[in-house]
């Protein structure tokens, strides 16, 4: 794990109005280009669930710069489908994957309290979000794979948008599911193996069934996120 940054970056709503003019009419790829044209590499995170829109991001950032550190929020939790997709596509692409985890007794806590039942956002905060907390304010830029027809949230989002000191890149934002699709089968994608069996947004083995769009997320809880992208 890289030390942190000496003098990370904060910037100015008007600063990031001008970046979302200079990258809002850019193709995926010239925005992955041009981000390395204005950014130290040093300074930008990127984070992948491994999960079923992942594989288009991860190709784009491998042909771009195949050196980018890849963060992996390791719950415990994930499908042996989700391990087994991870390993190919790191594998397929040669990606720099580094795996991150809560600590072990808080992990093995929901684990025996099963968590996930009585408090999903607690789970997720302590399996997902305390993780990446810890490396966040290493950075300046959090680069997410997140699409606008995904979630009415999502939908609410801009290419670059400040999220708590931390300023988060959207490259795929615009990108339409139909697009998507195209990109998938022009560039020969491998799903994920629960894609088939249903699965259209892949999390925690506990939290997950198969459904539309992020249906399938926290079925029958009013939760949508896992409080990452909040």
């Amino acid at each position: 794990m890289k030390n942190a940054i000496a003098n990370k970056r904060t910037f100015t709503p008007e600063e990031i109005d001008k970046l979302n003019g200079f990258y809002r009419d850019l193709s995926v790829n010239q925005r992955i280009t041009k981000l390395y044209q204005d950014f130290e590499s040093d300074e930008i995170m990127l984070t992948s669930s491994f999960a079923a829109t992942s594989a288009l991001l991860l190709r784009e950032f491998s042909l771009v710069n195949p050196d980018q550190i890849i963060y992996f929020i390791d719950t415990g939790y994930h499908f042996e489908e989700t391990l087994k997709y991870k390993t190919l596509l790191t594998e397929l692409y040669g990606l720099n994957v580094f795996s991150i985890q809560a600590d072990e007794y808080e992990h093995n806590f929901t684990t025996q309290d099963e968590t996930w039942r009585k408090n999903p956002e607690f789970c997720c905060s302590i399996n997902k979000v305390q993780p990446l907390d810890k490396i966040k304010e290493q950075y300046s830029i959090w680069v997410s794979g997140l699409m606008e027809w995904q979630s009415d949230h999502r939908a609410s989002l801009n290419i670059f948008e400040d999220r708590g000191g931390i300023l988060k890149f959207y490259p795929l934002l615009d990108i339409s599911k139909e697009d998507r699709e195209k990109y998938i089968s022009e560039n020969a994608l491998p799903f994920h193996p629960l894609v088939a069996k249903g699965y259209h947004s892949i999390g925690c083995k506990h939290c997950t069934v198969p459904g539309e769009d992020r249906s399938g997320r926290w079925n029958n809880h009013p939760k949508t996120e896992c409080g990452l992208h909040l």
